[in-house]
């Protein structure tokens, strides 16, 4: 089907970043003395804002993430990127035909402007994101499930939500896209289908999304 405007989630859509980040989550929200495995922190905060992760910590435990506990994440994340962080396989190539069949896309993320910058500038999605393309949880104060996120981007680019679609990875995501009114494709490289099953459509592969974007 044919959308006015396409909505990338970045994180395992765009940048193959999830395996980086939720690995240094779960080893650093271990060391502070709350025991996370790597499937756990994919299972618990995969597509959703930082503030997720203080609340669930605080919900569990009664306890409080140090106040510095965003910064120090974020440095040790921004260096692994720049060491690891590769481009989801295929995706420039999704880019590459909406560019050139005019369709308007964007990215909708719950992580912050600087880390989604960082991920592009490292893996070369810079040139196809310029400022008006880049949306963060940042700018509406509520994280995915919520659909405060997708309908910020839509307005800011003039679609209405019926006409658009979001690319997504994660539960959280596909909730906030069905609770926007928007169709959702949900790609299941890193997440079983049935974790998604609230999707329109599920896809394995950029080469498939490419064909669902006709």
């Amino acid at each position: 089907m044919r959308y006015d405007l396409v909505i990338f989630d970045n994180d395992g859509v765009l940048v193959d970043s999830e395996p980086i980040s939720n690995r240094l989550l779960a080893g650093y929200l271990t060391e502070l003395g709350h025991p996370t495995t790597y499937e756990d922190s994919i299972r618990d905060y995969m597509g959703s804002a930082m503030h997720r992760v203080h609340d669930l910590v605080l919900e569990r435990t009664g306890q409080r993430l140090p106040d510095d506990f965003d910064d120090v994440f974020h440095a040790s994340v921004f260096a692994a990127f720049e060491r690891e962080l590769q481009p989801v396989s295929g995706v420039v190539g999704v880019l590459e035909k909406l560019a050139a069949d005019g369709v308007p896309y964007c990215v909708a993320s719950s992580g912050s402007h600087e880390r989604i910058r960082v991920g592009h500038r490292t893996t070369g999605l810079d040139r196809w994101f310029d400022e008006s393309r880049i949306f963060s949880s940042q700018d509406v104060g509520r994280g995915k499930p919520a659909p405060d996120l997708f309908l910020y981007a839509a307005e800011r680019m003039g679609v209405a939500p019926e006409q658009c679609v979001v690319v997504e990875d994660s539960p959280l995501g596909v909730r906030a896209a069905v609770a926007a009114g928007m169709d959702v494709y949900g790609f299941t490289a890193m997440t079983p289908a049935e974790k998604l099953s609230g999707a329109d459509q599920l896809f394995g592969s950029m080469g498939e999304l490419a064909d669902l974007l006709v």
